[in-house]
């Protein structure tokens, strides 16, 4: 498709590629803070108990999911097809694992469950207005 034959509505595609590539980095440096603090668990308490969470693991998760969404938002600017599926599911992947943070960092994650449903709306409704020839 050519830049002429573009709709309007592919500013939210460009949207959804730069959301990517920002929310994963953070992502990506949030999982190596984690991974390189010293602490590697994190008591969390509620009304039904404790919570150990591995801040480790969790840091590893976080990393790679995060490189993987970077190097997907690119190609999600390049058109690829392929990107918009691979993302779909990564998006996805991570903001169910953002659930798994509610009640440790609640703000946050319901920032990150937002924009990963903005995202995940941008590919399926506009992302075909990025595809390559």
């Amino acid at each position: 498709m050519s830049d002429t034959q573009r709709s309007g509505w592919v500013g939210w595609a460009v949207f959804a590629g730069i959301v990517m590539i920002i929310a994963g980095a953070i992502d990506a440096l949030l999982g190596l803070t984690a991974i390189l603090v010293p602490t590697s668990t994190i008591f969390v308490t509620g009304a039904e108990g404790i919570l150990l969470l591995d801040v480790a693991g969790w840091g590893w998760w976080h990393l790679l999911i995060g490189l993987a969404i970077v190097l997907v938002g690119v190609f999600v600017l390049r058109g690829a097809t392929w990107a918009r599926v691979i993302a779909i599911i990564l998006i996805a992947l991570n903001a169910i694992s953002q659930l798994g943070l509610l009640g440790v960092q609640p703000w946050w994650s319901l920032i990150v469950i937002a924009l990963d449903v903005l995202v995940i709306y941008a590919l399926t409704v506009h992302g075909r207005d990025l595809k390559q020839d």
